[in-house]
């Protein structure tokens, strides 16, 4: 390994598939909680807490989505069910994931060939890497 190469440890989190998959169930978890404190009379505060971080939560995966999509981490289905749905129920985004994921193993069996995770580190993001 070079000096010029960040060692493992350096590296920040990747933009990959499995990375987003977890934000996406993550931020369906904020959203099941906010649905519970929203229901339980006197909990105004705690609403307000967790609807603040759904709103800040979506607006984050729909920057990480569209940098995935534009990497071609993740097909446009999900990216639309992030970005478009994921403002008013996460679910949406979550299942896409869980769905994409179960077609992908099934797709992987029958092709005998492994599909790779890539992150955006993995593609060029030149004009001339496309």
């Amino acid at each position: 390994m070079s000096s010029a190469e960040p060692s493992p440890k350096q590296r920040g989190p990747s933009l990959s598939r499995g990375t987003l998959k977890k934000l996406s169930f993550a931020h369906s978890g904020v959203y099941v909680c906010l649905l519970i404190v929203w229901l339980v009379p006197g909990l105004a505060l705690a609403t307000s807490i967790f609807g603040f971080v759904h709103g800040i939560g979506w607006i984050l995966m729909v920057l990480l989505i569209l940098l995935a999509l534009r990497a071609r981490v993740v097909p446009l289905r999900t990216a639309t069910a992030v970005a478009v749905l994921g403002g008013i129920a996460p679910f949406f985004g979550s299942y896409e994931f869980f769905r994409e994921g179960r077609e992908r193993e099934a797709g992987e069996g029958t092709s005998g060939e492994l599909q790779p995770e890539a992150g955006v580190a993995a593609h060029g993001t030149s004009p001339g890497g496309r």
